[in-house]
């Protein structure tokens, strides 16, 4: 008998989670959607709460092109540079 392992073969390190935020006023907030049925409605109420409620400036939204699939390495590099706009507009 052959035992599969069905864990993702990539290595992960270890790192420091990034300090937490005191609030999201004036932030951008990029949204990674798996692209499911019903994902757009479902989006739309958090973006709405986001905006009312924190104080979010503007909310991103892509969408992976496959929803079984990990994320593609453009949409990563994406939610980076979303993280890092927002970083550096935090700290300005």
């Amino acid at each position: 008998m052959e035992i599969m392992n069905p864990s993702h073969e990539q290595r992960l390190t270890s790192q420091e989670p990034p300090p937490r935020l005191l609030n999201l006023e004036g932030a951008v907030i990029g949204v990674i959607s798996n692209g499911k049925e019903n994902t757009i409605p479902f989006f739309d109420r958090v973006e709405s709460i986001l905006r009312d409620e924190y104080g979010v400036l503007e909310v991103v939204r892509r969408t992976k092109a496959n929803y079984s699939a990990p994320a593609e390495a453009e949409l990563m590099e994406w939610g980076i540079e979303v993280a890092v706009r927002r970083a550096v507009c935090m700290t300005q």
